[in-house]
């Protein structure tokens, strides 16, 4: 009977499986990595926070395909976390964690994949049923919308957990892989060919709906007389997701190819020499969606503007009310009149610019 090493501190799986953590992560390197990584991960963090905002602010976005990107920029919010998580029990530390404490680490990057992944999924079922109709947004309901998003949660969740839950190499040492020292090697050649199949499957899925939508735009535009840009905005829809797919393919593709080598334990692959590199590529995964959501979006990029602008504004009269005395009070009508013909032209040149970002977009 294999012998069981649940108390062990991640230095014993290490050493067994003969992987390096401390080259290139001390001293100088160290900082830099750790820079960059805070950087990225509070871009993250309020570049995401915007997008579910501006959903739920603005109406216009009251919508499933939009309720479905919020929660993907959600994911990538889980994937910040996950990162900040990760670099703060990276290198040298890892030998120093335990069992529970890696396979957290680990789970949660997992789970922040999954979450993307199917999330991606959903909103491509999503799209398809309101292409095939020929509409711009589906005729799901906020409830059935609100059950897609908690299954896409309990999916991810579920197979972050998976090695927890028994599928590792704590009894079976011989079976562990060099990237994932706990990690069954069976596990990982799972792992990564069940998500580069689903990518496949998904970009073979978007490129015919994109095309069913682009043909079918064509004919209609000459046999309708409504306008261009509603006509336009089912093909806007799909090149945003397919953007969104595009980027998490490339993102992703290079560290999920890696997996699947150490699952087949290639031994002169050179893995230990790129896994940092295409973990930094996922990564910026999470940075480009905020990107490309304002970029392909422009109601999306007028909304985040306003309310950034907003938010500054209201900082700005805060600050000049509390600085403004008290003997303002006493002065006559005229002078307060005065003011208030002061707040017009500000609302104003405010609305005036609410409107350019409208017409903008």
């Amino acid at each position: 009977m294999n012998e069981c090493y649940y108390d062990k501190r991640m230095d014993f799986f290490y050493n067994k499986t003969n992987t390096d953590t401390v080259d290139d992560w001390t001293g100088p390197k160290l900082i830099v990595v750790l820079c960059f990584g805070t950087f990225f991960c509070l871009f993250i963090f309020i570049s995401n926070s915007l997008v579910i905002a501006a959903v739920v602010k603005n109406k216009r976005f009251h919508f499933p395909f939009y309720y479905l990107l919020a929660n993907l920029a959600a994911a990538d919010f889980f994937a910040g976390i996950a990162y900040v998580f990760l670099m703060f029990n990276t290198g040298p530390v890892s030998k120093t964690l335990t069992v529970n404490r890696w396979f957290l680490r680990q789970g949660l990057l997992d789970t922040s994949l999954t979450a993307s992944l199917v999330n991606l999924l959903v909103i491509a079922v999503e799209r398809h049923m309101s292409i095939m109709r020929m509409k711009i947004h589906s005729n799901l309901t906020k409830k059935r919308v609100t059950f897609l998003i908690i299954s896409i949660w309990a999916i991810a969740i579920f197979m972050g957990a998976v090695p927890t839950l028994g599928w590792n190499c704590l009894c079976d040492i011989t079976a562990c892989s060099s990237l994932a020292p706990i990690y069954s090697r069976s596990y990982l050649v799972f792992w990564s060919v069940l998500n580069l199949v689903v990518f496949f499957i998904m970009v073979v899925v978007y490129i015919r709906i994109y095309m069913y939508v682009q043909r079918k735009t064509n004919v209609l535009s000459s046999h309708t007389t409504g306008s261009i840009s509603r006509r336009r905005t089912p093909v806007k829809l799909m090149k945003t997701v397919m953007t969104l797919l595009g980027a998490f393919v490339v993102c992703w593709t290079p560290g999920l190819v890696v997996l699947l080598l150490d699952g087949l334990n290639c031994t002169y692959c050179g893995i230990q020499n790129v896994k940092r590199w295409f973990l930094l590529l996922a990564l910026m995964n999470s940075v480009m969606n905020p990107i490309i959501y304002s970029y392909k979006d422009h109601e999306m990029w007028g909304t985040m503007k306003r309310m950034i602008c907003c938010s500054s504004e209201d900082k700005s009269q805060d600050r000049c009310s509390s600085r403004m005395p008290s003997t303002v009070l006493c002065r006559s009508t005229d002078t307060s009149g005065h003011y208030i013909e002061d707040g017009i032209i500000q609302g104003t040149i405010c609305g005036k610019g609410d409107l350019g970002d409208k017409g903008n977009s």
